[in-house]
C-alpha cells in the first residue's frame, strides 16, 4: 500500500492542474475575445473571417504552453491573432488568384454627397480610414481603437517602434488632408447646385 501512494498522489494532483489550465484559458478568452476580434477585423475587414481567425489562433494557442508564460497579455494575444489574420488574408488572396476569380463586393459606404448632407463627420472618418493604405490603416486601428501603445503595436506587427510612430503620423496627415478635401468638394458641389437652381428659377420668371 505504501509503495502505491506516490502514484495515487500524482493522479490526484493531475486533475486539478488540468482543470486550472482550462480555467485560466477560459478567463483569457472571456476577457479578451472582443478585443481580439477587433484586431483580426482590422486586417480582414470581414466579420466571419475575423471570427474564424480568432478561433484558429486561440485553438492553436491552447494546444501549446507559451500562453502560460506571457507577461503582457494584450500584446501577446494581439500578436498571435494578428499573425493568424494575416495568414488567412494571404490564403484568401491566393485562393482567388488560383481560381481566376474576381472578388466583387458592393460598396456600401456612404457617398460624399450623403455624408455632407447628413453632416456626419464620423461616417466620413470611417470612410477615410478605409481608404488608407493597409499598413497605415492597420497601425492606426491598433493604436487608436485598440488603445495599444507604439511599442505594443510594433510587437504585434513585427516592426520597430519608430516605424509605428512614422506610420501613425502619415495616417493622421492623410486623414486631415482627406477631411479638408472632402469639405472643399462638398462645399463646391453645394454651391454649384445652388447656382444651377438659381438659374432655373430665374429662367422660369423670365418666361
Amino acid at each position: 500500500m505504501l509503495g502505491r501512494q506516490p502514484e495515487d498522489a500524482h493522479k490526484q494532483t493531475a486533475v486539478p492542474d488540468h482543470a486550472g489550465r482550462e480555467a485560466d484559458f477560459a478567463r483569457i478568452v472571456t476577457e479578451h475575445a472582443r478585443f481580439l476580434y477587433r484586431v483580426a477585423h482590422s486586417v480582414l475587414r470581414h466579420a466571419e473571417d475575423a471570427e474564424d481567425a480568432v478561433q484558429d489562433a486561440l485553438l492553436k494557442l491552447y494546444r501549446g504552453e507559451s500562453w502560460r508564460e506571457m507577461r503582457e497579455e494584450r500584446a501577446f494575444l494581439a500578436r498571435v491573432v494578428w499573425r493568424a489574420a494575416i495568414d488567412r488574408k494571404e490564403r484568401r488572396l491566393v485562393s482567388f488568384e488560383s481560381e481566376g476569380a474576381e472578388l466583387h463586393l458592393p460598396d456600401l459606404r456612404p457617398t460624399p454627397d450623403r455624408i455632407a448632407e447628413a453632416g456626419d463627420e464620423r461616417a466620413l472618418l470611417h470612410e477615410l480610414i478605409d481608404e488608407l493604405p493597409a499598413e497605415l490603416r492597420e497601425t492606426l486601428l491598433l493604436s487608436a481603437i485598440e488603445e495599444l501603445n507604439s511599442r505594443e503595436v510594433g510587437e504585434v506587427m513585427g516592426v520597430p517602434e519608430g516605424t509605428v510612430r512614422t506610420r501613425l503620423m502619415r495616417a493622421r496627415n492623410e486623414l486631415r488632408a482627406g477631411f479638408e478635401e472632402r469639405k472643399i468638394r462638398a462645399g463646391s458641389e453645394q454651391n454649384q447646385s445652388l447656382l444651377t437652381t438659381g438659374k432655373t428659377v430665374q429662367g422660369g420668371f423670365s418666361r
